[in-house]
């Protein structure tokens, strides 16, 4: 809807749910959007802010700028939405700003793609989702509203539970979003043919990160206790000789349909 309505958030429908209940300012005559409009031959489930530019009260005619907002069982998703939309835009500033000061011009970087956030939702109080860069996409999780991980230690590492199973993430932080938590799926990105690729990429991930069916039989605390401790004991002449050939999958390998490499 372009035109606004009246009484609630100045007319800006981006601050309604679809299920905002409007209400006549006239005549008091509700819009549910439920039960849509028989009269203007409007199917139920149509949104307020979907309704045509030249509905109007079905009781009075008044027009949809003469409607307040009676009840928005869905304001708390909206705002939720709206924090989400703020934080992911600070973290894509971030390293958009990073990829114009100091990576454009490294060989590594795949010049197909662009920093963009993908899928980020709240998880357990804390915004989750897939940060996609020409050098790297990474699962990210920012800090939830009353936490402060300004003091997370950057490059301290922390094993975070999923239905899938145990991923390691590494602590970081940055002016504008201040600490962070980065789980690398795949770097660098020269696999990646286009933006769009590592867009369903990256909500596969998502996706899949969710799985039960997805997590090992095997205990994944202890393969990754076992597997740092391997990492801290010095390599043998044999080991060194075979590891690119016996390699096991790691964890971000499945939730990436295989496609993910390691750093």
């Amino acid at each position: 809807m372009n035109g606004g309505f009246e009484g609630s958030f100045l007319g800006a429908t981006d601050k309604i749910s679809p299920l905002a209940i409007m209400e006549c300012k006239i005549c008091w005559t509700p819009y549910h959007p439920a039960e849509g409009d028989d009269f203007r031959q409007v199917d139920p489930g149509t949104a307020f802010s979907d309704l045509p530019e030249d509905w109007s009260c079905p009781n009075c005619s008044a027009p949809k700028s003469q409607f307040m907002v009676l009840e928005d069982p869905g304001a708390q998703s909206v705002a939720e939405a709206a924090k989400l939309d703020d934080l992911t835009a600070r973290l894509v500033a971030e390293f958009r700003e990073i990829w114009h000061a100091k990576m454009r011009d490294v060989p590594m970087v795949n010049k197909l793609l662009s920093v963009e956030a993908v899928g980020f939702r709240m998880i357990d109080g804390r915004p989750l989702g897939v940060l996609i860069s020409p050098w790297f996409m990474n699962l990210v999780q920012l800090p939830g509203e009353n936490e402060d991980w300004s003091g997370l230690k950057a490059g301290a590492k922390e094993v975070i539970s999923f239905p899938s199973g145990e991923y390691e993430f590494i602590h970081n932080t940055r002016d504008m979003i201040g600490g962070y938590k980065a789980c690398s799926l795949f770097s660098p990105m020269g696999d990646f043919s286009s933006q769009m690729q590592a867009q369903e990429v990256a909500r596969a991930v998502m996706v899949a990160l969710f799985d039960e069916a997805n997590r090992a039989e095997t205990d994944r605390a202890a393969d990754i206790r076992a597997a740092r401790e391997a990492e801290l004991a010095p390599p043998t002449e044999a080991e060194d000789a075979d590891s690119a050939l016996s390699e096991a999958p790691t964890r971000r390998a499945v939730i990436s349909a295989g496609m993910a490499g390691t750093d």
